[in-house]
């Protein structure tokens, strides 16, 4: 569904398009006629200039002939620039009757072009029994915010949670539990935060691996318990339900804080998939597409090559019998086609998997699985990088769990909130804190272009001025303060005949691109562009406040309309910081 409320820019382009109709020949009429907000004016288009060679004709002589014939009731004024910019203007009662038909629609007058796509998203994926750690921050928040644009626009969102929840690594701690009875790991048995389970897994985690690698008499116990654990053995199996179900507690303790939509409803981790490798490897097999070679089954690509240039091949079954992440992520993708009839698949990992994926899809192709009806997308990320640029870790090497990230952060906040807003009563003052903390992470990785290595710097990130999650934050608490001193009752009447000063025209037509904004970050699977917007939001009504008094105005028409203009643009603000998965507070 087109957005309910046609914007402005679409309105000016099908001008723009009619005119080009009447002055062109037919065979380019119907070109894109490129119109864009402007510095110069409310709206430039640059066809003239694609099409010049195209019609034999210079620039600005062909501009000058789209020029004479732009006429549409919403247009004000129309001229050209440099060598053949056609610039255009509105009028102000089409800004105000854009702002009416917003306040009144319910989305923002936003539409719902994905209505029919099932997305499947999968991120976050964990490790069950070890801590998240900073390298799970990225997936986690990226990937929640595209759940959220996507939805927004439509689409039914499948989120999975892809856990690491099979292999060696649970027989050596599943055998090194059962000889280390009295281990407490158990919530039950535990005190302190949630995070007391899964801190106390990682380190008997740690504790198993060090004796698998120095105790050749406990390495074959424990790979006879990976032969049980696959065998299905019922002792072997509870112990690893605990696992994952204590696992999946600290979990959920952690999304929640960060607020994000994932729930123990999404998890399908690889053990999800382990009832199909066999038959999606005697599917390959049967169909040529995977080989044997030195014991193992492969498939290989003329278009993947090693340094030395001999093929690199796509590992489907180990030359022990074994199956590694390749099968399971086959077996995952065939799974989320068949069963789930996704229209598109997001994977989104981190940069260094590029490959791999490259792999698993092209294979997918070749056995007919991933058709084209269907999108396979992996969407990279950079790392999260220290102060010294180089990836994030504690003075002694290790990854630094994704609490203390987010301690530090919250921190910082209630430091900075301290200062600006002792008037706080606690209740609210910690509320607050959370959400300008953990929304300052969030807008930190979100505002730049996901595939960039980005610096956890806690001042830069939680700081009321600048590109930061707390700027926009306060710009919306500020909007609803003002709002608060409307009086009770009063619902304005936009005025579409009242003059438009200049900042209420910049606010308006800014106020208008909400939905590209959000259709251009869903399309792109970029983040940023949304962040972007709202950030020049932020600052648009910050210059619109500095020169237009709302309460104060002196006719109660004008004031109307600059009421009506600060309710759309704190409801604007507070939607996007929701798509971004972001607390939009009402006091700070």
């Amino acid at each position: 569904m087109r957005d309910s409320v046609r914007p402005l820019m679409v309105a000016v382009a099908g001008a723009v398009s009619r005119a080009m109709a009447a002055a062109l020949p037919a065979e380019v009429a119907d070109a894109d006629p490129l119109v864009r907000r402007s510095d110069h004016a409310d709206f430039q288009s640059n066809v003239a200039l694609s099409l010049a060679k195209k019609v034999g004709r210079a620039p600005r002589e062909v501009g000058a002939a789209i020029d004479e014939r732009l006429r549409d009731e919403i247009i004000a004024d129309t001229g050209l620039s440099g060598p053949g910019f056609i610039n255009i203007s509105v009028t102000g009662s089409s800004v105000w009757s854009q702002l009416a038909a917003r306040r009144a629609a319910d989305r923002l007058g936003v539409g719902t072009p994905l209505a029919g796509e099932r997305v499947v998203i999968d991120y976050s994926s964990p490790n069950i029994a070890k801590q998240m750690h900073v390298g799970h921050l990225r997936t986690t928040i990226i990937g929640d915010a595209l759940a959220r644009l996507v939805g927004f626009l439509g689409a039914e969102v499948i989120r999975q949670i892809h856990y690491g929840d099979w292999g060696t690594q649970f027989g050596m701690l599943i055998q090194y539990l059962d000889e280390h009875s009295e281990a407490k790991w158990h919530r039950d048995d535990l005190t302190g935060n949630a995070d007391a389970p899964i801190e106390a897994l990682d380190e008997l985690y740690r504790a198993a691996r060090e004796k698998f690698d120095s105790d050749p008499g406990f390495a074959n116990r424990a790979r006879a318990r990976v032969v049980a654990l696959q065998g299905g053995d019922e002792a072997t199996l509870r112990v690893w339900t605990d696992l994952v179900t204590e696992s999946q507690h600290s979990f959920q303790a952690l999304y929640d804080r960060l607020g994000v939509l994932l729930t123990p409803q999404d998890a399908a981790g690889e053990s999800t998939y382990n009832p199909y490798l066999d038959e999606v490897t005697a599917e390959l097999a049967d169909a040529g597409i995977a080989v044997e070679s030195d014991g193992a089954l492969c498939v290989f690509f003329d278009e993947f090559t090693g340094p030395d240039g001999t093929p690199t091949p796509l590992i489907v079954r180990k030359s022990d019998g074994g199956y590694g992440y390749a099968a399971t992520d086959l077996a995952t993708i065939r799974y989320r086609i068949r069963k789930l009839a996704a229209t598109r698949l997001l994977y989104v990992t981190d940069a260094r998997q590029a490959q791999h994926f490259q792999m698993v899809f092209a294979t997918a192709r070749r056995a007919g699985w991933l058709t084209d009806d269907v999108q396979a997308i992996h969407v990279p990320y950079g790392t999260v990088q220290g102060a010294d640029g180089k990836p994030f870790k504690t003075r002694s090497g290790s990854t630094i769990p994704l609490t203390e990230l987010l301690d530090s952060a919250v921190t910082r906040a209630r430091e900075i909130l301290a200062e600006k807003a002792p008037d706080l009563d606690a209740q609210t003052f910690d509320r607050v804190a959370e959400a300008a903390g953990i929304g300052s992470v969030k807008y930190a990785d979100l505002s730049g272009s996901r595939i960039k290595d980005y610096v956890f710097d806690v001042d830069r990130m939680v700081n009321f001025t600048g590109n930061t999650g707390v700027y926009l934050q306060y710009a919306h608490a500020r909007i609803r303060s003002i709002l608060r001193n409307v009086p009770p009752g009063t619902d304005p009447v936009v005025d579409t005949d009242l003059t438009l000063e200049p900042a209420e025209r910049a606010l308006g037509l800014l106020l208008d691109e909400f939905g590209k904004a959000i259709t251009d970050a869903a399309d792109s699977l970029e983040p940023h562009r949304l962040a972007g917007y709202l950030f020049a939001l932020g600052q648009t009504f910050t210059a619109f406040y500095e020169a237009c008094p709302v309460l104060k105005a002196d006719d109660p028409r004008v004031r109307g309309n600059r009421i009506a203009l600060c309710q759309l643009s704190g409801d604007t603000l507070a939607v996007g910081l929701e798509l971004l998965g972001i607390v939009a507070p009402e006091r700070i």
